[in-house]
């Protein structure tokens, strides 16, 4: 079994919003293998949020950012599930943090789920053109690697938050993991708008 130093703890408990129970259980059952902790706290965290999931977030917030040259701005609606963690200063600095990535990330939409099938198949085409001077067998991953990548661009949840300083390259979907653990509820991103002037 691995010896689990409280630096790594600390360092999977900023990289994942995880307890530091959790956290330490995680890289134990993982042998000391940061990567691998992760994933066993990204599988448990879902099973968890698949329940929080499956109960109604019809509370939160609507929060706007204005970037200070005045030409970009957002609105952006948090749900959750009570009015008592609408009210939650943490609940609120995670919906603050969301509409200043907005405003400098530019996503296009919340989830993968949100991607019209058409536009993922289009982007798909021109990345298997991209690659069409490559081997054939090695083709598809090609093209199936760059629209993974083309998501991280366009999809909110997957984008690392942009103040990379204060959130350790944690991705948006990870924040929002770690608010719902914090608060135990089920806490949702529902929509957002950006504006900038001349767009």
């Amino acid at each position: 079994m691995a010896d689990i130093a409280a630096k790594d703890v600390k360092a999977l408990r900023d990289r994942t919003g995880a307890g530091m129970m959790d956290a330490k259980k995680a890289l134990v059952e993982a042998d000391g293998d940061a990567e691998k902790a992760v994933e066993i706290l990204r599988v448990k965290g879902q099973a968890h949020a698949a329940k929080r999931g499956e109960r109604a977030a019809s509370e939160g917030v609507v929060t706007s950012y204005l970037h200070s040259t005045g030409k970009i701005g957002v609105l952006v609606e948090v749900n959750c599930e009570t009015d008592f963690v609408a009210r939650n200063e943490d609940f609120q600095e995670f919906a603050r943090e969301i509409a200043l990535h907005i405003a400098a990330a530019n996503p296009w939409y919340v989830t993968e789920e949100d991607v019209p099938d058409d536009a993922r198949q289009a982007e798909l085409r021109i990345f298997e053109e991209q690659a069409a001077d490559k081997p054939e067998n090695v083709r598809p991953k090609i093209a199936e690697g760059r629209l993974r990548k083309w998501l991280e661009e366009v999809v909110l949840l997957k984008q690392e938050h942009v103040n990379k300083d204060k959130h350790g390259g944690q991705t948006i979907e990870a924040m929002r993991a770690a608010v719902a653990s914090k608060t135990g509820e089920n806490v949702v991103i529902r929509r957002f708008s950006r504006f900038q002037v001349g767009e």
